[in-house]
């Protein structure tokens, strides 16, 4: 039964199963409704594979989880797989970028800008590191803040009471 279960899985993520989510946008905000259609689904495709109906969307698939665990479980993975896979490689390649400029360009004497306005001169590389600093700072305080999305929000429950 596991195996069908996990061939299920894999079915629906390489496939178009898009007509059998037939949910509204408006629901919960522990997303229930979209667990057990998923639940639901994943157990009539492994239901088909065993040609029998053996496995129950709530007794097998959803066995020992809880859609208030799922959900914001899902959502911490996701922005943390995104933010390492996407966002720290952007501001990396930003980072060289400016710092390639800076080695570059940076003596480079150039107008200082204030207030649209012309202002003591500066150089490039002034003006850069400045720029840099600020993706550099940010990107620290990215992977700073990481540790709350690797704390997983499990165990408790949609009322909150653990019960």
């Amino acid at each position: 039964m596991a195996d069908a279960i996990i061939l299920a899985c894999d079915t629906l993520l390489e496939g178009d199963y898009s007509n059998q989510f037939p949910l509204s946008v408006w629901q919960t905000g522990s997303g229930t409704q979209t667990n057990m259609n998923v639940n639901e689904v994943i157990a009539n495709l492994a239901n088909e594979r065993l040609g029998e109906t053996k496995v129950h969307p709530n007794d097998h698939v959803n066995y020992g989880q809880s859609s208030n665990d799922v959900f914001p479980t899902t959502m911490h993975v996701s922005a943390l797989l995104a933010i390492k896979n996407r966002l720290e490689p952007s501001i990396g390649k930003i980072i060289g970028t400016f710092s390639n400029l800076i080695d570059t360009y940076g003596t480079i004497i150039k107008t200082g800008r204030t207030h649209l306005q012309d202002a003591t001169p500066i150089s490039f590389g002034q003006e850069l590191s400045g720029r840099l600093f600020m993706f550099v700072e940010g990107s620290r305080q990215i992977e700073d803040a990481l540790k709350y999305l690797r704390t997983l929000p499990i165990g408790a429950t949609n009322c909150g009471n653990r019960a």
